[in-house]
């Protein structure tokens, strides 16, 4: 069930000899007592693996008649309990509540939204509509469609459906097809029929997008990225680019995203703790790769530069390791 939200490329794994009442007792103890211990709350849910951190929570619930993520709320502070909690949150329920947090109060956090919903896999968005609905008890595309509008509303609708193709299979022909598609609906056209960039971006699969770039490039002589910025503007577009780096290279989308997130004044700890937490057991080792890559330090010092306290050791040991 859970294996969706695992990859080989995390920097979590199952905690080997794994005890879960051992763990909630031990939880329970860090918290009861005089001052909270932090080091070994952080200690044990930093060294599970999500799936491990669930069945604590049911262990807890069953020994103390009490939810866990109450007691770390009621016992810790600031953006040091928001990363605790979403640790022990199941992930598709911690993606709907990002997504609620996104859309709540006055303006709509256009970014987060973008980067869930071009990041997860169809089958994650069925998983986290579900989460949503259960949560809120309103659908997710109901409050996608009352706070979105226009191109960037349709284009997210479609991919909170979850409808994305998810083969590994390539179709060549299929792929010069929607090249020509693409190009007759932009470069090749007075006025865009965006409805046509929807349609190919949001439901084709990320290998088969691959290709269908590549002759893109051919027929047009141009790349798809640069098209985009030419033919369209606004959300629509940022969405559209969005799709198009995940389709490159996902780590090194979020790795720009994390760049941002910790670089110039004040942290941006909404994104930080959502990629941090989400992609720990998918693909965090590539993201830090790619991030040394391209600017030339470790996320590792980075979050140690911006970030302090039991906040920047948590997140430190989320990450897992310097490069």
């Amino acid at each position: 069930m859970a294996s969706m939200w695992v990859g080989h490329r995390g920097t979590i794994k199952d905690y080997p000899g794994f005890s879960a009442s051992v763990d909630a007792e031990a939880i329970r103890k860090a918290i009861r007592g005089i001052g909270t211990d932090e080091k070994m709350l952080i200690s044990i849910l930093t060294e599970r693996s999500n799936a491990q951190r669930q069945l604590i929570v049911k262990e807890y619930q069953a020994s103390y008649g009490k939810e866990l993520k109450d007691d770390l709320k009621g016992d810790l502070s600031g953006h040091f309990e928001h990363l605790m909690v979403a640790l022990v949150t199941p992930p598709a329920v911690f993606d709907a509540k990002q997504l609620k947090k996104s859309m709540k109060g006055t303006g709509t956090n256009e970014d987060a939204l973008i980067e869930i919903l071009t990041t997860r896999t169809g089958r994650q968005m069925k998983e986290i509509s579900q989460a949503y609905y259960t949560v809120y008890k309103k659908s997710l595309g109901d409050d996608i469609s009352s706070e979105t509008s226009g191109d960037f509303r349709k284009a997210l609708l479609t991919l909170a459906d979850g409808r994305r193709d998810e083969s590994l299979k390539v179709d060549e022909h299929l792929a010069k097809k929607d090249a020509q598609i693409l190009y007759n609906a932009g470069e090749n056209r007075w006025g865009t029929d965006e409805d046509k960039f929807t349609e190919i971006l949001c439901l084709r699969s990320f290998p088969q997008l691959k290709l269908t770039f590549d002759e893109y490039r051919t027929i047009s002589q141009k790349d798809i990225a640069d098209s985009i910025k030419g033919e369209l503007s606004g959300h629509f577009e940022d969405l559209l680019l969005a799709i198009v780096h995940c389709v490159r290279n996902t780590p090194a989308f979020l790795a720009e995203r994390l760049h941002r997130a910790l670089k110039g004044a004040g942290t941006d700890e909404f994104t930080l703790n959502r990629i941090m937490v989400s992609r720990s057991e998918i693909d965090l080792l590539d993201i830090r790769t790619e991030f040394k890559k391209h600017y030339g330090y470790s996320l590792y010092s980075a979050i140690k530069s911006d970030t302090s306290g039991h906040y920047e050791i948590t997140l430190l040991k989320i990450c897992g390791g310097d490069d």
